[in-house]
């Protein structure tokens, strides 16, 4: 009787062995697969990234192009401010002289 659980012990021993041996085979394929799919995707991505370059050099470039602009504009209206300042200084102290 002994024996013969002893040998029912190792028959499903050995088929837990198989069953582990059969699923880290499958896990194996499992992750070759996903390693594969993995680097697909970024062959894909650094496409992208050529684009994502282009674009972020073209949004330098109108930052640039926008800022110098809005100095321009910037800078005309202070000398429009500081020329009206001056006509008032100037009246002003016309006004003063005359008095």
């Amino acid at each position: 009787m002994n024996e013969t659980l002893v040998t029912i012990i190792y028959i499903l021993l050995i088929i837990l062995l198989v069953i582990l041996i059969l699923n880290l085979i499958k896990m194996l394929t499992t992750l070759n697969k996903v390693n594969d799919l993995i680097d697909d995707v970024s062959q894909k991505l650094s496409t992208f990234d050529k684009l994502f370059n282009v674009i972020n050099i073209a949004n330098d470039r109108l930052s640039l192009i926008s800022e110098t602009i809005i100095g321009f504009i910037t800078s005309g209206f202070k000398k429009v401010a500081n020329s009206l300042k001056n006509k008032k200084n100037n009246y002003e102290s016309e006004e003063e002289t005359d008095e």
